[in-house]
């Protein structure tokens, strides 16, 4: 293994094979890459990449962040207290039922950490939200790839798919990056025949977007269904995605393990605090997936127009197939549209676009139109 400045590292060749094995996440591109890169100014650059809230995040928010600017010399509160006190108020469980995360990656991770190992399995679909496969794969556990049922979940295989050796199910609803949603009695028959010995991590990031009776009362399953956890997350709807903070919802005896494995300090001061302002600013939310839903309505609208086929999405964005997806890609960002290419989910004739403000979602419609026509 030759390092960039061509010195040998053999100790490189040490790491164990599952993690040299491991390609690397590849995020949304940035706005300021984009621009030193390709010479576009900044201000001339949409990015529709990586789910982010167009509106930006509450200005209960931005209020605190100035006023606690001057504490950032002293380490958070490694137990999150006020910040979980106000999550077990909204959803009704107990403090020791939250484990905070340096985002929903890093709970996703703890739970690989806490659960899985070289002798165990984890069980997944395709078209899922990659980080399963990763941190499954760098605890030197078994990923079980089940085949998509309509771009989504399909819960009997993933019941079938389970082995001796398997501790772990991920579940995204709805997922990413296909938008697929599970409804409520699909995801609580499937808990009924989940063995007890198996964690089912169920992922809804994208919660808050879900209109009010699609929402499922999971944290309410917690005390049911004592094998599962549930993962939500302050980046997209809250729009504290550089912040990076969420939460899982378990049994205190999950938590307390997960606990055990969790960095300490792994949520920063700022983040915290900020988390316990967006909480409070339910009027945001609303205005958040009001904005969404309008949006989302502008993008399918010209694609049903157009003849694009797109799988329907309960998130903040959308995939759709084009033929040549890299080269359309490749066209769109030197446009200044960034968007974001998923052949690594195993959608390779497939692009997926956030949901933005009217004007962003314009300039994508019409360059994206531009492109296709050649």
């Amino acid at each position: 293994m030759i390092s960039p400045d061509n010195t040998v590292l053999p100790l490189c060749d040490l790491a164990p094979t599952y993690v040299r094995d491991i390609a690397p996440y590849q995020s949304g591109k940035p706005i300021d890459e984009v621009a030193r890169e390709l010479g576009i100014s900044y201000t001339d650059i949409v990015k529709l990449a990586s789910n982010e809230n167009p509106l930006g995040f509450s200005p209960r928010v931005a209020s605190v962040v100035n006023q606690h600017m001057g504490e950032i010399s002293r380490y958070p509160d490694s137990d999150g207290f006020h910040l979980k006190r106000q999550l077990a108020e909204k959803l009704n469980v107990f403090s020791d039922q939250i484990v905070l995360g340096n985002g929903s990656n890093d709970i996703l991770e703890l739970v690989a950490s806490a659960f899985l190992s070289s002798t165990g399995s984890a069980v997944y679909s395709e078209h899922a939200f990659i980080v399963y496969h990763l941190a499954t794969k760098a605890s030197g556990a078994k990923g079980i790839v089940t085949p998509a049922k309509n771009f989504g979940h399909d819960l009997q295989a993933m019941i079938q798919a389970i082995e001796s050796d398997t501790r772990v199910i991920f579940i995204a609803n709805p997922n990413n990056p296909t938008g697929t949603f599970l409804q409520r009695e699909e995801i609580e028959s499937f808990l009924n025949d989940v063995p007890a010995s198996i964690l089912v991590v169920l992922d809804e990031a994208y919660y808050e977007y879900l209109s009010k009776d699609e929402q499922l009362p999971s944290n309410s399953w917690i005390n049911r269904f004592p094998n599962l956890l549930v993962c939500r997350t302050f980046s997209k709807a809250y729009g504290l995605a550089g912040l990076r903070i969420g939460y899982g919802i378990a049994h205190r005896k999950i938590v307390e393990l997960l606990n055990r494995v969790r960095q300490p300090f792994n949520v920063g001061s700022i983040a915290q605090l900020s988390a316990v302002e967006a909480l409070k600013d339910e009027s945001f939310i609303e205005e958040s997936v009001k904005l969404n839903v309008m949006g989302m309505q502008q993008i399918t609208s010209t694609f049903q127009a157009k003849n694009i086929f797109f799988i329907p999405s309960k998130g903040n964005f959308v995939t759709f197939r084009v033929n040549n997806a890299v080269e359309i890609y490749d066209s769109l960002l030197k446009q200044g549209v960034i968007v974001r290419p998923v052949g690594g989910y195993g959608l390779k004739d497939f692009l997926r676009v956030s949901i933005g403000l009217q004007k962003e979602n314009k300039k994508f419609i019409n360059t994206l139109l531009k492109t296709l026509q050649g």
